[in-house]
């Protein structure tokens, strides 16, 4: 602590220069905080997915429909648990920019095969017993300002309705919550009254999830149902839940390995300027360096020091940036909800501070070894 006074001096000695430094440090650690909210956003649901839940989709393309007398045939298959489907309906909610994902399914089937999404019983029982019910995540329904029992109007981008026009009427009798992990940002309803009033598609689905029975066996129980439907009109490929919202997420890019190159260049920059700064800071004050050894302080003091200025600037400006960052998490989602979830991991904030140490280190580990390593005569010559 006796060290601080000579430590704030020093990093203050050009007083603009340690400004831009710094800056320079808050804009690279702000932008990793943003570029791994977005990396979460397109990976979300991935840690969550079921080992023992397969998908299968049309080996074509995924949105190409199956038939949904398939799901008898899977059901009696042995190590099968339960055989469901699901179907993307597309719709918008007033704009085309309120995008978020609405899906058909069978209430029954999908309560049971998704135990981590959490309905209160009651509102379960409504959906059951309603057509036209829907149940939405609650972060969805706080982005909307929905309520249990208001009536909810999607506008139809594929599915069109039989009587015409384009709008799809649901009562909202249920808000769904979940841990951390599972996305509360769907809306979901009965593939009945979808599959009903549609002006055609009657008969077909989006995609199957079957649960079975040994998450070991995944591989196998895939290649049965693929070997099931092979030379079909309707062939399938089967995959784990996990592998599927991954590959899902990917058909933009590999958005994570993408956020993280951006960020990884952004800090290795950074990370230079604040080398340059350390650099050029001890070689300013080499006559410094030789008297402060002449009044008895140690190699290893003179190390800690010139680090200790290096760890300051880093710790300042990065830890500035990544609380701005998480500041801006905590305000919502800046993108008017394109994203499908707007948040900044503590495993993320915890690698951050991780980063912010590593840069301080590294930035001054030259400067402090040259510094340590100055001889006195050297340095008073040099003077």
């Amino acid at each position: 602590m006796k060290f601080l006074p000579l430590i704030w001096k020093n990093v203050w000695r050009r007083k603009i220069r340690t400004s831009f430094t710094l800056l320079a440090v808050f804009i690279a650690f702000l932008l990793f905080g943003v570029l791994m909210t977005i990396r979460t956003a397109f990976s979300f649901g991935v840690d969550v997915a079921g080992l023992d839940r397969l998908i299968l989709i049309h080996k074509v393309s995924l949105i190409m429909p199956l038939p949904v007398a398939y799901q008898n045939r899977l059901q009696q298959v042995p190590g099968v648990d339960l055989a469901t489907h699901q179907t993307w309906f597309g719709g918008v909610y007033q704009d085309p920019a309120n995008f978020f994902a609405n899906i058909a399914v069978e209430p029954e089937a999908f309560l049971e095969i998704y135990p981590e999404f959490q309905v209160p019983p009651e509102q379960a029982v409504a959906w059951l017993g309603d057509r036209q019910g829907a149940i939405v995540g609650a972060d969805l329904a706080e982005r909307f300002g929905w309520e249990v029992g208001d009536r909810i109007p999607l506008t139809a981008t594929i599915w069109q309705p039989a009587d015409g026009g384009q709008t799809w009427e649901f009562n909202l009798v249920g808000i769904y919550d979940g841990e951390d992990g599972v996305d509360k940002t769907q809306f979901f309803f009965r593939y009945d009254y979808l599959d009903e009033n549609r002006a055609d598609g009657e008969g077909f689905v989006g995609w199957y999830v079957v649960k079975i029975a040994d998450s070991s066996r995944a591989v196998d129980m895939s290649r049965t149902f693929d070997e099931m439907f092979a030379n079909s009109s309707a062939e399938t490929k089967t995959t784990t839940e996990k592998g599927f919202v991954e590959s899902f997420a990917k058909q933009m890019g590999d958005i994570g390995a993408i956020m993280i190159a951006i960020s990884s260049t952004v800090l290795f920059m950074f990370g230079l300027v604040v080398a340059s700064t350390m650099a050029q800071s001890v070689r300013e004050r080499t006559s410094e360096l030789a008297v402060l050894k002449t009044l008895g302080f140690t190699r290893g003091t003179v190390l800690l020091l010139v680090l200790s200025e290096s760890l300051f600037i880093t710790a300042v400006g990065g830890g500035l940036g990544l609380t701005l960052a998480w500041v801006i998490v905590q305000g919502g989602d800046p993108t008017g909800g394109m994203l499908p979830i707007f948040t900044l991991p503590q495993r993320d904030i915890a690698v951050g501070v991780g980063l912010i140490a590593a840069m301080g280190v590294l930035a001054g580990a030259a400067p402090a070894l040259a510094a340590m390593r100055l001889r006195i005569t050297d340095a008073l010559r040099r003077a």
